[in-house]
Formats: C-alpha cells, structure tokens, sequence
C-alpha cells in the first residue's frame, strides 16, 4: 500500500496512507470527520476521466495511516498535507476539502503560504469559525459538542449511527440516502482511532481560522447545503465567502452536510468546471 512519512519536529514519524488515480490536473481531496479519504470514491470515479490526477489521502488516526496518540491540533495536521505534497512533489495543485478539512487549507496557507497550490474548494467547511462566542454569536454553543464528546465516549458506533442521520439529511420523510449506505458509511466511520476522532472533533470545533482564510489567495470556490445541520451556513460558508476576496460561493438549495454524496452529480460537474 501507498504511503508517505510526515516527519515534524516534535512529533513522531507518521505513516500517511494515499491513493491516486488519472492523469492530469493534480487534484488533492482532503476527507471530513469522521471519515476518511474513501469518502471521495464518487468522485474518484468521476474526475480521472476529465483529465485530472486525483489523490485521496487518510487524514493521521483515520482509515489506514497510523493512529498516533496525538498530533490532533490544525498546525500538525497541515503539516501532514505539507508532508503529501512534498513527498509526491505535486505543483499547481487544486485542493479540495470537506468539512474539517477546510482547517487545513486555512491553516496550510497560513503557515506555508499555500505552496504548491493553485486553486481551492471547501464543501461543507467548518472554516472560519464553528465555536459561540461573544465574539461569533452565530457559532455552535459549546454544550452542543460537550454532547457529541459524551455520546462518543459512551457508546461510539451508536452516536454515529445517529449522528449520520442529520449528517445526510435523513428524516421521516425525506431519506436521500439508502441503508446500505448507511451501513457502509458506519464501518468507515469506525475504521478510525477513537483517540482521533474526539480529539479532531475538539480541534474542528474550538479552533479560529477567521485569521488563517483571508491568506487563501488563489481563486476558491466554495460551497455549502442550505440545509446543513452539522455545519451551520451562515457561520460557516457564508463568512468564508466574505473573507477570500473573489471567491466564487455557491449555495446548493435543500442539500445537507454530506451533499459530496447526497449531489455528487451536480457537484463533479462543479468541481470539473472550476478545476
């Protein structure tokens, strides 16, 4: 299996597992919590056929990279993706990020000036700021993730058997996903570190980005589900557009959290056009 070594100076020496496919346009698809890069398999299937390189990697403690006892904070985590580009010695690079990994774009240009890197997609982004404060009143109240910490510690599988629900947008009558998907997507979730997966949920959660974004300068597109339950917009994708100059946002109308999936057509044709 593929791998490369992220090596930091105060941390262990961390094996990240990789897959590619295509060739072309050099496009690197960082995962959300709690998942890993085979969240990107529709995606995978769909772009390598549009004359682009897709690459998918396992964010540390998640999937088949190592699970180290720490190393959960923004700073390490970007130089994990420092590490991949390095190491594959990837130029003009498109990275796409869900979710969480919007952190690591923010927190990539901010500390390494986004090297390497020629254009940018946050989906469903925790970026710039998830946490209510009296300085972001919009945010999530902190008691709402002190939940999610407690239902994982708990019993893991069951919080995120549940927590998928409103992840997908499934509700009584609204079920955009099938049971089998579901099922699979609760295996993937448990291929992970439970170390990790409470300590990236503490670091997507608290962490401040409002000053790492503005440094995103290369052309950026973003995009968020108006019905997003997990990630509110307005907090979110909505205040990103205001903080990258330029910055083409695009809101899909009825779409929930996991929209990489629930829109996965609409969204290649997205991707394929701004790449």
């Amino acid at each position: 299996m593929p791998f490369i070594k992220s090596t930091q100076n105060d941390k262990e020496p961390v094996n990240i597992y990789y897959e590619e496919i295509g060739q072309g346009k050099n496009v690197v698809f960082i995962h959300g919590w709690p998942l890993n890069g085979g969240m990107w398999e529709y995606q995978m299937t769909s772009l390598p056929q549009q004359g682009m390189r897709c690459i998918t990697y396992d964010r540390r403690g998640f999937g088949k990279s190592d699970w180290p006892q720490d190393g959960y904070d923004y700073h390490t985590l970007a130089g994990d993706l420092k590490a991949l580009l390095d190491e594959l010695n990837l130029n003009d690079v498109t990275l796409v990020a869900f979710s969480m990994g919007g952190g690591e774009v923010a927190k990539y240009f901010s500390a390494y000036g986004g090297a390497r890197v020629k254009k940018v997609v946050l989906i469903s982004c925790v970026v710039p700021y998830m946490l209510q404060t009296g300085d972001n009143p919009s945010g999530v109240p902190q008691e709402m993730f002190d939940k999610m910490a407690e239902g994982m510690l708990e019993d893991r599988p069951k919080f995120m058997e549940g927590f998928a629900k409103d992840f997908f947008g499934v509700t009584l009558m609204n079920h955009p996903v099938s049971d089998a998907f579901l099922a699979n997507n609760l295996t993937q979730v448990m291929k992970s570190s439970p170390i990790a997966t409470l300590q990236c949920a503490k670091s997507f959660s608290s962490t401040d980005f409002r000053q790492d974004v503005p440094k995103i300068n290369v052309p950026t597109l973003i995009i968020h589900g108006d019905e997003d339950k997990t990630v509110p917009i307005d907090t979110t994708g909505a205040e990103t557009a205001k903080l990258i100059p330029g910055a083409k946002y695009i809101v899909y109308e009825g779409a929930p959290h996991g929209l990489w999936y629930t829109e996965k057509s609409r969204l290649n044709m997205d991707l394929t056009d701004f790449i």
